[in-house]
């Protein structure tokens, strides 16, 4: 009987990729991933440490699994990613009863750090950074569900230091696999029934630079060759290394979705100069046209920080004005909390937490109101949707996404009643939702990649 592992994922698209190589590389080591904590005999918790509440709410979880271990000390309890970088040792000052801390780079020893802790070695820390990404050639795990889409890691790391920022601290410098490598997986990908590549990366506008190796939009040229990929995206970019070659592979590449998410943080010189970004608002926004020019109906999303130390009133307005000069179609914003190894947190001119608070609401009520609005100017556009699978609510439905990225949920019920999960088919949109669009199947819509004139954004 094989062994059961539960896998809790917190944090970014790079933490769901590892927790994904982790679970097959506990395949080949004999284990079953199971939905619940409930009859593990490990479970395996991938962390996140970019915010405060991020790393509260693992503890949070840690701290409840206490009472499974005192059930059945024989549970092996592991904690992965970038609090377990972070922190080290100090993970078991703070939750005794885990077992095995794994740093970021040490993902592939995981099967034999595990099998050293089932034959009675007590708790293992494992932090190392590597000077080169490892290649873990695990097959998918048998019985796991089809992908449409999935992530291959094209570089790992960032030498840019923001001021704000864990990430150089918990994934260490930048390196890049080489061509070769990332296109050997992709291909095994497609010929497995993946339609979709997300080639990832803290910052793959770098890739290659330090090595040596062809551009970033030449990888995506090879990519795009593959037979049988029929969408190809990445994540994620940095504003002050978006190249002018980049820019035109989003009008010479058919396969790249128009989509592209973009950074910015902040809309005020003055605090993009001291969170270290190395880019002004008014070369983000020349940026963002150049890409629109490009590549009409680009989708552009953004991320942005509320409340940085020092931040003044004038500062947040400039931000608030640069959401709507640029008109993103969706954004991701947070408050600043500090982090202990970011120059940040030692910057004395904090912003209360209640007007953090505050300048987020108000930010978030923007962007969201530009992005109904940009959902609502879809409807009666034909969009060709790439389907992932059955509507979590409701069987009758089908869920995918649009080439820009956003999520299309539609009625089938005039489409052949075969499965459709993993084909393109035409959908008349008939709803924008905040976050999201409803439709109907057009019948007769062909499977393919989408012709640039399907592409349609407001």
């Amino acid at each position: 009987m094989p062994k059961r592992v539960f896998i809790k994922t917190m944090g970014c698209q790079m933490n769901v990729n590892d927790s994904d190589l982790m679970a097959r590389a506990l395949a080949s080591a004999g284990y079953e991933t199971i939905p619940t904590p409930k009859g593990a005999d490990l479970i395996l918790v991938n962390t996140c440490a970019i915010r405060e509440k991020a790393e509260q709410k693992v503890y949070s979880f840690l701290g409840r699994l206490a009472a499974l271990k005192a059930k059945n000390p024989g549970l092996l309890i592991a904690v992965a990613g970038c609090v377990a970088q972070n922190q080290g040792d100090a993970v078991f000052s703070r939750a005794p009863h885990v077992d095995l801390v794994l740093g970021t780079h040490e993902t592939a020893r995981l099967p034999e750090l595990v099998r050293e802790l089932s034959h009675g070695r007590r708790k293992i820390t494992a932090t190392r950074f590597n000077t080169l990404i490892p290649e873990t050639p695990f097959p998918p795990a048998p019985g796991a569900p089809r992908k449409v889409s999935a992530f291959v890691t094209i570089m790992q790391g960032c030498d840019n230091f923001c001021a704000y920022c864990v990430v150089p601290y918990v994934r260490g410098r930048e390196m890049s696999r080489t061509p070769e490598a990332v296109l050997g997986e992709a291909r095994g990908l497609v010929s497995s029934g993946v339609r979709e590549i997300v080639l990832l990366g803290q910052n793959v506008n770098s890739y290659g630079k330090k090595e040596g190796l062809p551009s970033f939009s030449r990888l995506l040229e090879k990519v795009a060759e593959i037979p049988g990929l029929l969408r190809l995206r990445f994540t994620t970019s940095h504003p002050k290394d978006l190249s002018p070659e980049l820019v035109r592979a989003f009008a010479a590449i058919d396969k790249l979705c128009p989509h592209i998410h973009l950074p910015v943080q902040s809309g005020s010189d003055r605090v993009l100069k001291r969170m270290k970004r190395g880019t002004t608002r008014a070369e983000y926004i020349e940026k963002a046209a150049a890409l629109r020019e490009a590549r009409p109906g680009i989708a552009i999303t953004s991320d942005f920080i509320a409340g940085f130390p020092g931040e003044t009133e004038e500062d947040f307005d400039l931000t608030l004005s640069l959401i709507e000069t640029v008109g993103f179609d969706s954004v991701f914003a947070f408050q600043y909390s500090d982090r202990p190894v970011a120059p940040s947190s030692r910057f004395p001119d904090k912003v209360p937490e209640k007007e953090k608070a505050r300048r987020l609401n108000r930010l978030l009520e923007l962007a969201g109101n530009i992005s109904r609005a940009k959902n609502e100017a879809l409807v009666g556009v034909v969009e060709p949707v790439l389907v992932e699978g059955r509507g979590a609510r409701d069987t009758g439905q089908w869920t995918g996404r649009g080439p820009t990225n956003r999520v299309v949920n539609f009625d089938a019920k005039d489409a052949p009643p075969e499965d459709l999960t993993g084909r393109i088919v035409t959908v008349r949109v008939e709803k924008g939702l905040p976050h999201s669009l409803w439709g109907q199947v057009v019948p007769g819509g062909s499977e393919g990649t989408f012709r640039r004139e399907e592409s349609h954004a407001a």
